[in-house]
């Protein structure tokens, strides 16, 4: 049965290649919980002025 991995020391282009191999980036996080929080802030904001020119 072929063993369908190459080895990188087997050969040095491939080592090589290996060697130089650049680390994935890792994704960029999601802004979302910060945009849902500043709409809740803004919106007790809005509800404490309110409050207190009407009250």
């Amino acid at each position: 049965m072929p063993d369908n991995t190459v080895d990188p020391s087997g050969n040095t282009e491939a080592f090589r290649a290996f060697t130089q191999k650049t680390p994935q980036e890792p994704p960029a996080a999601s802004k979302t919980p910060l945009i849902i929080g500043a709409g809740a802030a803004a919106i007790v904001l809005i509800a404490l002025i309110a409050w207190l020119a009407l009250g």
